[in-house]
């Protein structure tokens, strides 16, 4: 269990680096800028790639789907918590609220969040079940 936390601890501070490096790119308008379209898309599926790393963290012992599942309904749930107006409010007042909760809803982030969340189901499912039958 301690090996897969580390694990998922790494690939979470991998993704977040990955992130971050993203919005730091010459371009993006600026220190942690996401306004453009690669940025926010890019940033939306890392951020629920984070997510599932996360999962992980916390119950080391789940399946990838299962992961992948509670990773998605998380990133919607925290997406649709955005039409309440509460995240803008606190995004206002800390960076690290807003890199967590963002601000503003976004359809279009409904859909990124399993494309940041799928290919890592996939992979995480194909390795786990070459590693059980070796």
């Amino acid at each position: 269990m301690i090996k897969v936390r580390a694990t998922a601890v790494l690939a979470a501070l991998v993704i977040l680096a990955v992130a971050l490096g993203i919005r730091l790119m010459p371009g993006s308008g600026g220190i942690l800028d996401g306004s453009g379209a690669f940025a926010q898309n890019s940033g939306t599926a890392l951020y629920a790639s984070m997510i599932y790393a996360g999962v992980f963290v916390l119950v080391p012992a789940a399946r990838p789907v299962t992961a992948g599942i509670a990773a998605i309904g998380f990133c919607w749930a925290v997406e649709l918590f955005q039409l309440t107006g509460v995240p803008e409010h606190l995004s206002e007042r800390s960076l690290i609220a807003r890199l967590v909760l963002g601000a503003h809803y976004d359809s279009a982030d409904m859909l990124w969040y399993p494309i940041g969340v799928i290919p890592l189901v996939a992979i995480h499912h194909v390795l786990r079940t070459r590693r059980r039958s070796s």
